[in-house]
Order: structure tokens, then C-alpha cells, then sequence
């Protein structure tokens, strides 16, 4: 409260001066160019943020549609690996690897989504903050 009382008195104790010289005028207008570049350099960044995610995108939906199509390419019966050893974890591991993989697939093609979903709020959030300037 009193840092709040103490700012209060501080703006109200300046008196701008204005005058009407030219060098008023090329500051303003050095400081509108400043702003106009950053809000131009923030534009770019989003441009370039929407774009890498459109690429992530594509290369997940190109990646896990190979993935998919591999996975079920091969004959049902037959595991996707198998090992030497047949102790019990490792043949259930076999007979239930393409259950597995579709599922670890699953799950990453999930992470990758909401990771997506993410950044593309992130980016709304930029653009909504650069509108108020």
C-alpha cells in the first residue's frame, strides 16, 4: 500500500515539457519505428511457429500412418520380434508385441497431439498479446 502511495506521488509529482522542436518529433517518431519492428519481429516468429507446426504435423501423420501400415502389413500370426530365450515374460513379450507396438504407437501419436494442441494455444496466446500492443 504504501509502495502503491508512494508511485502515486511520484507520477503526479512530474511535469512533462513538451516543446514544439523538431527533435521531440524525430524521438517520437524513432520510438514508433522501434515498436513497429518489434511487432513486426514478433509477427515473424509466429509466422515461423505456425509453420514448424504444420510441418511436426505432417511428419506425424506421415510417420504414424508408415508405422500403422507396417504393423499390419505383416502376416497376424506372426510376432513382430522374437527372442532365443523363451523364458515366460519374454514369449508373451513375442506373442503380444504387435499389441504392444500398436498401443506404444498409440500413446506416442497421443503425446505428440496434445503437444501439438499446446503450442498452438501458446501461439494464440502470442498473437493475442501482440494485438494489444
Amino acid at each position: 500500500m504504501m509502495k502503491d502511495k508512494a508511485l502515486e506521488e511520484l507520477f503526479l509529482a512530474q511535469k512533462p515539457y513538451f516543446t514544439d522542436s523538431d527533435a521531440f518529433m524525430a524521438a517520437l517518431t524513432k520510438r514508433l519505428d522501434a515498436v513497429e519492428y518489434v511487432k513486426q519481429h514478433q509477427e515473424a516468429t509466429i509466422r515461423r511457429y505456425k509453420m514448424m507446426m504444420v510441418a511436426a504435423f505432417v511428419v506425424g501423420v506421415v510417420s504414424g500412418a508408415v508405422t500403422i501400415a507396417f504393423v499390419l502389413s505383416t502376416p497376424a500370426d506372426v510376432p513382430l520380434f522374437t527372442f532365443q530365450i523363451q523364458t515366460g515374460f519374454l514369449l508373451w513379450l513375442a506373442e503380444n508385441s504387435r499389441l504392444i507396438a500398436i498401443t506404444l504407437l498409440s500413446l506416442l501419436m497421443t503425446l505428440g497431439i496434445i503437444s501439438i494442441i499446446s503450442n498452438v494455444q501458446d501461439i494464440l496466446q502470442m498473437r493475442v498479446r501482440l494485438e494489444a500492443m
